[in-house]
């Protein structure tokens, strides 16, 4: 029985071993990197990152100071179709789409690591509070979470950004703190439930008798043998906070008229959905910038959740 307990908790070990007997490589990176899904998510974000980086001299902003803004080629409302100078076209009013979708991978960048990061650490923390203090915290902090829980996520952020109403940093700041407020408590649904599992383990208990403080035992020997799942769930959640938040940039919610961002992009194209089989540039770029976006997070996370999921995972 032990023998099969280990099996089916590390059932990759023996290969492993076979194929580097003499290293430290984690298993659920040798299965990362044997992955073709995420061999493929990853190709798209290395993609991303390079535009991002190299975007000053992809498309040189016109001015420097002010490089999200997306300069613009006229005033015309009709939009105006590819051409050698303008080489994926314009919006309505004349907005370069070529510039916008370049600049606004820096955008999806801040909004998809910032966002995630900041749900992540605080959902995160305060599950990991709520799942080893238990007790009454755990119920309080509980009923807290399914209050949040209980509204729609885009409805109740799109309720907040309106709430919000001032645009901070050109809608930037308004969108996240919107997409933060409501975020959050998914993180701590789905730790607390796995410091309830782990907070009982041999080695926890082990602690607790020769008297190491609870603080210790909890941020040194539970939360880093926990938060695994939480890991998989922000990688997916890259691409769906970057989605999000082009929804509200389409509803007018998320960054000011001009802003490098996909979503913004996209909100032009409204008043020309009858006629999109003329007007397909306005949809078709930044559309295709986003869905590549979210998809290459949405490959690394369903990878990196076979590779860390051992009743999923069969072999490396």
């Amino acid at each position: 029985m032990v023998t099969e307990s280990k099996r089916l908790i590390r059932p990759d070990t023996a290969t492993a071993q076979t194929l580097a007997p003499h290293s430290r490589v984690p298993v659920w990176l040798i299965a990362l990197l044997k992955n073709p899904v995420s061999i493929t998510g990853t190709a798209l974000v290395v993609a991303f990152v390079v535009v991002a980086v190299f975007a000053p001299l992809i498309a040189p902003p016109p001015i420097p100071s002010e490089p999200y803004q997306i300069p613009r080629e006229g005033f015309l409302a009709e939009p105006q179709p590819p051409t050698q100078g303008d080489l994926m076209g314009t919006t309505q009013g004349q907005y370069d789409i070529f510039y916008g979708v370049v600049w606004g991978t820096r955008t999806a960048f801040k909004i998809g690591l910032i966002v995630t990061s900041l749900t992540f650490l605080i959902g995160g923390l305060v599950g990991a509070v709520s799942g080893y203090i238990g007790g009454w915290a755990d119920e309080i902090i509980q009923r807290i979470v399914e209050i949040f829980l209980a509204f729609p996520f885009l409805l109740a952020a799109l309720t907040l950004a309106t709430i919000l109403g001032a645009k901070i940093q050109n809608g930037l700041i308004t969108g996240m703190i919107a997409l933060v407020v409501f975020g959050w408590p998914g993180y701590t649904r789905l730790i607390r439930g796995d410091i309830l599992a782990v907070k009982n383990m041999d080695y926890v208990m082990a602690a607790r008798v020769v008297g190491v403080p609870n603080w210790q035992i909890l941020f040194r020997h539970i939360i880093p043998n926990s938060f695994y799942s939480l890991l998989v769930v922000a990688s997916l959640d890259v691409g769906t906070n970057v989605l999000t938040f082009a929804a509200l940039s389409f509803l007018g919610l998320g960054t000011s008229e001009g802003y490098a961002d996909w979503g913004q992009l996209l909100s032009y194209a409204r008043n020309w959905i009858p006629t999109l089989n003329t007007h397909w540039w306005i949809v078709v770029f930044p559309g295709l910038a986003l869905l590549l976006f979210v998809l290459a997070f949405n490959l690394i996370g369903d990878a990196f959740r076979d590779a860390l999921d051992p009743r999923m995972s069969t072999r490396v």
